[in-house]
């Protein structure tokens, strides 16, 4: 998955004359950082140019997983032809990467930024210069999570790699706003790792007891089956632009973003039958499947004279929506 050119541009523009050793070395404390100090409620990212080299690292990931994640909503909501998301919250919106993803995926007619740190929201807006469409339906405003209420109410309410920041006693308040504020949809992104899982799992909880309305990527809402030492998350492949390479010391021109997701929505929607847990494993006429499904977890294998199952299991992902029609269940 690419970035938009016009981001990609303005991206490199908004670094273009810095020495590429600071870059480096700011990448590498800003890494550090967001490992060791993430849940803490501090500040990680004060300083403009800091909020600049964030972008560059952070914006390909958190685009491509919020892509990824918002359309495969898309695929479960229908829209009877119409545009089901008008407005956006963008809640915690860093240097605007969810904002772009909502863009791409229903191209809202306005949307709000809210971000607490003045150097974010600041690069957040500059980078939005470059496309002119996008910077004319976007707000920003100043926003702190802990202690501001929201705006009012929007269409969509979208939150990524935020709650993972928050201490735990902040959470259950932050999602609770959430949820009051979401007109239609409320879809969370987080880190997909074990820590990370164990936030949407919580969300998954808190919401599911306050009655909304589970959209995926799960297909039933019952506990989750997962045991304690396992978590469910999902993978995008980002493409890597030569700066971003540079600023992570990495050859291969591709990353892999792990993230785990979560969305409600108020009205019910019909839920996807089974999720693809794993990656695939294809072998000569046949493709084996980690699923979770309406009734269970299991593996199954899909073989080549399954026809049109065979054919999707062969190009489906780890995150990816199936239809079993045919299959040998393995345990």
């Amino acid at each position: 998955m690419d970035l938009p050119l016009s981001l990609r541009t303005a991206i490199e523009d908004s670094l273009s004359g810095e020495k590429p050793e600071l870059l480096k070395k700011l990448s590498r404390q800003m890494t550090e950082r967001y490992k060791n100090e993430s849940g803490q409620g501090r500040v990680l990212v004060s300083q403009n140019l800091e909020a600049r080299v964030y972008s560059a690292v952070r914006m390909p990931a958190t685009y491509g997983a919020v892509c990824d994640a918002l359309s495969y909503v898309q695929e479960l909501i229908g829209t009877d032809g119409s545009n089901p998301v008008r407005t956006v919250f963008d809640i915690g919106a860093g240097s605007g990467a969810a904002t772009w993803a909502a863009e791409s995926v229903f191209s809202p007619q306005h949307i709000t930024c809210l971000e607490r740190e003045a150097a974010m929201r600041k690069v957040g807006a500059d980078l939005m210069s470059e496309d002119p469409e996008l910077q004319e339906k976007t707000e920003w405003s100043a926003f702190d999570l802990e202690k501001d209420a929201l705006p009012g109410k929007a269409d969509l309410v979208l939150s990524s790699y935020v709650l993972n920041e928050l201490v735990p006693a902040a959470r259950e308040l932050a999602v609770r706003k959430f949820w009051e504020a979401a007109d239609k949809l409320l879809v969370i992104v987080e880190p997909g790792t074990k820590e990370g899982f164990a936030v949407v799992r919580e969300v998954r909880n808190q919401l599911l007891a306050l009655g909304a309305n589970l959209v995926a990527p799960c297909p039933h809402t019952d506990a989750c089956r997962l045991d304690k030492d396992d978590w469910c998350h999902f993978s995008c492949r980002v493409a890597r632009s030569r700066l971003h390479k540079q600023l992570k010391d990495a050859d291969v021109p591709y990353e892999d973003e792990k993230y785990a997701y979560i969305a409600f929505s108020r009205e019910p929607v019909a839920r996807a039958e089974a999720r693809v847990l794993r990656h695939p494993v294809i072998s000569k006429g046949q493709v084996e499947l980690s699923l979770c499904t309406r009734n269970a977890n299991k593996t199954t294998v899909i073989r080549k004279r399954d026809g049109v199952a065979f054919k999707a299991a062969k190009k489906a992902k780890m995150g990816d929506a199936l239809v079993l029609e045919s299959s040998d269940t393995v345990d």
